[in-house]
């Protein structure tokens, strides 16, 4: 029971779309109208600029690591990581945005922040150092999540192996178009690092 009650509760922190709410409060745009279409930090950057950019990301990891940190937060033994799971879908498929969310990856982040801020640490330098080499957001997602695994793999903490490799999944599916961009020499790069 506690499961559902908390996954429940999961999803529906997961589904806030903080790029929609973000984009309609404070500059009166649907940034689902424009550039990629998708709720996530990395399109709020590209059509509304740095400073909405960075609350939207910084929102949707915290309510990961919010989701992960409820059976915490009340007192529960069930697994963080598969509530955190359930608000990661939330984010992907929101019911409050029509099912058509962000591509999992801060979200994610915001996960293993819960659970492991160390290895939170890891992956965000990860990330910006392959940001850096390659220019590509989505190349850095995916490459961030693949080591993410590894550094779990490392620690030799099977729920942490499982639950990242499930995540990277995520990451790597909704990131299927940008792939093929990828290789095709047509992904937009960032021009500010």
């Amino acid at each position: 029971m506690d499961y559902i009650l908390f996954g429940l509760i999961a999803y529906l922190i997961g589904s806030i779309p903080f790029g929609l709410i973000v984009g309609k409060i404070g500059y009166k745009t649907d940034i689902r109208e424009h550039g990629s279409g998708n709720l996530g930090g990395t399109n709020t950057f590209r059509v509304l600029g740095v400073k909405a950019g960075l609350i939207v990301t910084l929102a949707d990891i915290l309510k990961g690591t919010l989701a992960a940190r409820l059976p915490w937060i009340f007192d529960s033994d069930i697994n963080l990581l598969i509530i955190g799971i359930i608000a990661v879908i939330g984010h992907m498929y929101p019911i409050f945005a029509h099912f058509r969310g962000g591509k999992a990856v801060a979200t994610s982040g915001g996960i293993i922040l819960a659970v492991s801020p160390l290895l939170f640490l890891i992956i965000l330098a990860t990330f910006f150092v392959t940001l850096y080499v390659t220019k590509y957001v989505s190349l850095s997602s995916i490459v961030t999540g693949i080591v993410t695994v590894i550094a779990a793999i490392i620690l030799q903490e099977i729920g942490l192996i499982i639950v990242t490799s499930i995540l990277t999944l995520f990451v790597i599916y909704r990131h299927r178009t940008n792939i093929k961009r990828i290789l095709n020499k047509t992904e937009p790069k960032i021009t500010w690092m």
